[in-house]
C-alpha cells in the first residue's frame, strides 16, 4: 500500500489528518508536514492500529563485482 496523509477540512474550519500506509512510530513525523500545509496546530493525537505495528525498511544495497581475497 502506498504512504498516504489523508487532510479534511470541515466547513467549521476543523482539520482532520490521518496517515495511511505508514507503520510504527514514523508516523509522527508527517504532524509537523500537516501542520506547515493547513497553517493549523494539532490539538488532538489518536493512534491508527497501524502504530502498533512493526516499521518496514528498505535497504536497497547493491555490490557490484564485489570478491574478498584469502590470505
Amino acid at each position: 500500500m502506498a504512504k498516504q496523509i489523508k487532510i479534511r477540512v470541515y466547513p467549521d474550519g476543523r482539520i482532520e489528518s490521518e496517515t495511511v500506509g505508514i507503520k510504527g512510530k514514523s508516523c509522527m513525523n508527517y504532524i509537523k508536514e500537516v501542520e506547515n500545509l493547513t497553517g493549523a496546530k494539532t490539538v488532538k493525537s489518536e493512534f491508527t492500529n497501524e502504530y502498533y505495528e512493526a516499521e518496514t525498511v528498505e535497504n536497497n544495497t547493491y555490490n557490484e563485482g564485489y570478491q574478498q581475497s584469502g590470505y
